[in-house]
């Protein structure tokens, strides 16, 4: 009994020794590992077991891309203007041995270098060209830490200028000058509003006249039509009377026809034309010798009424 305890307590910490000996490497990561305090390896993601004693992980580092905001740092451009900039480096570990044993501090190592860096390139440029070229100074800092930080295992992806702060003197003078700006883009919105306002009621004015001019014409056109119309309505009716009149006579002068009159009843109804033309205000009047026979026929025919 006494012997099979200790066989249990080294068993137990041979297992333990064991565990420790297994190592899981999760995704995105590397682990750099020593042996006899020499690099040995570099584990990538998986199952790895070292040697107990001897072997020992020295680093363990993210693979992923890395964000580092730098405080800001003073810089003096080309014009003797001392401003305050502020850089965010986005990095990322390439080669797990050089990061390892590259450079003792690898962040405060491109915190050093960025602010070389920027410091050389805003040297070279005036306070208007820093203030507008951000985008040109970005691509050339990462160009530079690229450069520099590849003996470190570290690739830069990308260099953005966070804040770019000049002195009070200059940032109220540059206030007061934007404010000026907005006063005249202001001044000029107003007067082309204004023009653009007269310009359109001028239009609309045009255009009235225009539309005036044109219902006038219409109407003018309207009413000649109307009355040409009218023209024509009054001279076709007279034309359908002189026409009527003219059949009634045609009719009269078919139904005499037709109904043979003797010479007796055609001078009768030339007495009755004769009488209608006497009640006129002709001065002379013309008898046919039909009619004058006619009526001394009658003049002899009162006399005899008269004698009886």
């Amino acid at each position: 009994m006494k012997i099979f305890i200790p066989i249990v307590i080294i068993l137990v910490l041979v297992l333990i020794l064991a565990a420790s000996c297994i190592k899981i490497v999760p995704q995105a990561t590397a682990v750099v590992v020593e042996r006899l305090g020499g690099y040995l390896t570099t584990w990538s993601v998986g199952l790895h077991i070292k040697v107990p004693f001897i072997d020992r992980m020295a680093k363990k580092m993210t693979l992923k891309e890395q964000v580092v905001d730098f405080p800001p740092q003073p810089v003096i451009t080309k014009d003797n203007v001392t401003m305050q900039i502020d850089t965010v480096v986005f990095f990322q570990i390439t080669d797990p041995k050089l990061f390892a044993y590259g450079v003792e501090n690898p962040i405060m190592a491109i915190e050093n270098l960025t602010a070389t860096t920027l410091r050389n390139i805003i040297g070279d440029l005036e306070l208007d060209e820093t203030l507008t070229s951000r985008e040109t100074i970005n691509t050339k800092m990462r160009a530079s830490l690229d450069v520099a930080t590849d003996p470190w295992g570290i690739k830069v992806n990308r260099v953005e200028l966070k804040n770019i702060i000049p002195p009070a003197a200059i940032q109220d003078a540059m206030e007061k000058q934007m404010k000026a700006e907005r006063e005249r883009r202001e001044a000029i919105l107003r007067a082309e509003g204004e023009k653009k306002s007269t310009v359109l009621v001028a239009e609309g004015k045009k255009e009235s006249a225009i539309l005036d001019a044109e219902a006038e014409k219409q109407a003018a056109i309207l009413r000649a039509e109307a009355r040409k119309e009218a023209t024509i309505r009054e001279a076709e009716g007279q034309a359908e009377a002189i026409i009527k009149i003219q059949q009634a006579n045609a009719d009269g002068l078919r139904m005499i026809k037709e109904a043979a009159p003797d010479s007796n009843v055609i001078q009768l109804k030339s007495l009755e034309a004769f009488a209608k033309a006497a009640d006129g205000k002709a001065t002379k009047i013309i008898i046919p010798s039909e009619i004058q026979g006619l009526a001394g026929l009658a003049k002899a025919v009162v006399e005899v009424g008269k004698e009886q």
